[in-house]
């Protein structure tokens, strides 16, 4: 619920992706889904690290394995969104070598009842950035 706060976006990734949860010990440290878009093409959604484990590169640890996992089973491109307030995952991800292909303005008023707000911001665009897997 950090990654998406909703349940009902959550369900609907969860039917047509594949979640996977990293642990210490008994602790779920992180976790994401991936989901096939297009052929040759999957998209990385709901990833997050608990708040505890953050700032240990865990997040990186999580994206990694996605492109791995994606490699693996032959997909070309990896998709990935974020909100134009989430600075962190907008710095993760351009680390792991994704570039910004577009923006969807006002993604999140159009299908968020709720306002979203991090960082002092309001969550209202969608950031969209892709990166190659080959």
């Amino acid at each position: 619920m950090e990654a998406d706060p909703s349940e009902k976006a959550i369900m609907h990734y969860l039917q047509k992706g594949v979640g996977y949860v990293a642990k210490e010990g008994e602790d779920v440290v992180g976790v994401y889904v991936l989901l096939p878009t297009r052929p040759y093409t999957i998209e990385l959604v709901n990833i997050a690290v608990a708040s505890f484990y953050r700032g240990k590169g865990i997040g990186k640890k999580l994206v990694s394995h996605a492109i791995s996992i994606s490699r693996e089973e032959g997909y070309h491109t990896m998709e990935v969104g974020t909100g134009n307030s989430s600075a962190e995952p907008l710095m993760l991800y351009q680390k792991c070598g994704f570039r910004i292909k577009g923006v969807d303005i006002d993604y999140f008023p159009k299908h968020y009842e709720e306002k979203i707000v991090e960082n002092g911001i309001e969550c209202r665009d969608m950031i969209r950035l892709s990166r190659e897997l080959k």
